[in-house]
Formats: structure tokens, sequence, C-alpha cells
């Protein structure tokens, strides 16, 4: 039988990097950024009827509500890697020093979308403007959007980074090793990117569903939820891949698909008061 060496100690049990309780109140904060989210979006959105285009709104504006409309729909998702950064920077802040760390990840995590909703603003002044024009021409539009999405859904994009996203640990490792100067921004920000390689597929079916289509988002966020949570995620990717080819093939021959591709009254529109901007 062997005997322990003189002087070995027995090993340490792993440190909890966080307690328990402070885990439960990071999980709280996020599902509460992300009910006021929600909240604020369905506010708007019986402002603003679904219709194509910019929906009246200057870019700041248009930004403004697009990076709500992401806290609602991604931080539920993204609350695990939130949360174990959290603990990682536990090990070396505590109080406010912890509180900015969080916050300049989940600032750079909303940078990253931010920065795919200018492109997105883009996308929607370009077809606001092709349907103003050719009203037939919304049918291909919404053809379009739905051919790349499902696409998308099957791409090595999607696989790389859904497999980030649903296994970050490895990722999370080499974050570590990041200089201080803006860290926390900057895992934020990749991290963000990452999402943004996964999901924009999804995010795309937004224009010709309709980019305020309260029924259309809660789908989105639900299915983004389950492709990074659930156990078989990879498997409903590919099976909402083939539902928006699906949809590509009945668009052109179903305007119904396609509210988001169709004017809404304009009377009816009140971008927060007198706040809008150019119209579309």
């Amino acid at each position: 039988m062997p005997h322990p060496r003189p002087g070995a100690t027995a090993p340490a049990p792993p440190a909890v990097l966080l307690p328990r309780r402070e885990l439960a109140a990071g999980w709280t904060l996020m599902v509460l950024i992300a009910v006021l989210a929600w909240a604020v979006t369905v506010g708007q959105s019986r402002r603003m009827p679904v219709g194509s285009g910019t929906m009246g709104l200057a870019p700041p504006l248009f930004l403004a509500l697009w990076v709500v409309m992401m806290a609602a729909m991604m931080l539920p998702s993204v609350a695990p890697v939130a949360i174990t950064w959290v603990r990682a920077i536990g090990r070396h802040s505590a109080g406010p020093a912890r509180v900015l760390r969080t916050t300049a990840f989940v600032s750079g995590y909303l940078l990253a979308w931010t920065a795919f909703g200018l492109l997105v603003y883009g996308v929607l002044a370009v077809t606001g403007r092709l349907v103003g024009g050719s009203p037939g021409v919304a049918r291909w539009i919404g053809a379009g959007a739905f051919l790349l999405a499902g696409l998308q859904q099957f791409g090595p994009l999607k696989r790389v980074c859904l497999r980030h996203c649903r296994n970050p640990m490895f990722q999370l490792a080499r974050y570590a090793r990041y200089r201080r100067w803006a860290k926390d921004l900057r895992v934020g920000a990749h991290h963000g990117l990452y999402c943004v390689g996964c999901c924009w597929g999804l995010m795309i079916v937004l224009v010709p569903l309709g980019v305020m289509n309260l029924a259309a988002m809660a789908a989105v966020a639900v299915v983004i939820f389950l492709e990074k949570l659930w156990s078989r995620g990879p498997w409903l990717a590919r099976a909402v891949g083939i539902a928006f080819l699906v949809l590509a093939v009945l668009a052109p021959f179903q305007e119904w698909l396609l509210p988001g591709l169709q004017d809404a009254p304009m009377g009816d529109m009140d971008p927060m008061g007198d706040m809008g901007g150019e119209s579309s």
C-alpha cells in the first residue's frame, strides 16, 4: 500500500470564484435587463406598424432601438458566457470594479451588434427604395432573404460560430491572456462577433418579416436561445434552415409572408414622439 510522501498535502478542492448568491444576482440582472428591453421594444412596436424600409428613422435613432432589440433578443442566450466571464473577473476584482468590468463586457458585446445594425439599416434603406419604386420586387427580395438565411444555417461560418457559442470555455481561456487595456470590452466585442457570425441569417429574415414584428422577434429569440443552450441545438439549426428554404420557395407566391416589405400606413407611425428622422 503506497504511503504519502512526507510534507505532501491533499489536493485542495476547486475554488468557487463567486458565491452562489452572486451568481444568482448575475442571472437576475441579465433577465431584468432583457425584460426591460422587451418592454421598451413592445411599447415602440405599437407606435411603429410593420412596414418596409427604415420606418422613417434616422440612423442614430434606429441604432438606439436596434441595441434595445438586441439586448432583448440576445442577452438570455449570452447570459451563461457573461456569468462565466464574471466569475473569472471575480478572481481579480471586487465591488465597483467588478461591476465596471462586467458593464464593459456587455457593452463590447452590444457594440458588435451595433456595427451589424448599421449594415441592417443600409439593407432596409435599399429595400425600402426598391419596394417603393416597384412593389412587385418585394416578393423576390423576400425570397432572397429567406434563401440566404436558409443557406447560412448550413454553412461553415454557422457551424464554427455556433460551436464557439455552445462551448466557449476554450476561447474564454484565450481571453484570459489578453492585455489589460480595455480587456473586458474587447472580450465582449470578440464574443459578440462570434454571435453575429452565428445569428446574422436569423436576423436577416426580419427584413421580410418586419424589424418591428414582435412575433417574429420572439420566435427568432427562442431559436437563438435553443440553438446555443439546448443539447439538440445543432439539429434545430438545420431544421430552421430547411424551414427558411421552404419559405424562400413560397415567398414569391404568398405575399402574407412578407409583412416587412409592404408599406405601412404612415399616419400610424410615431417613432418616439417627435424624435423620428428622415423618411425611408
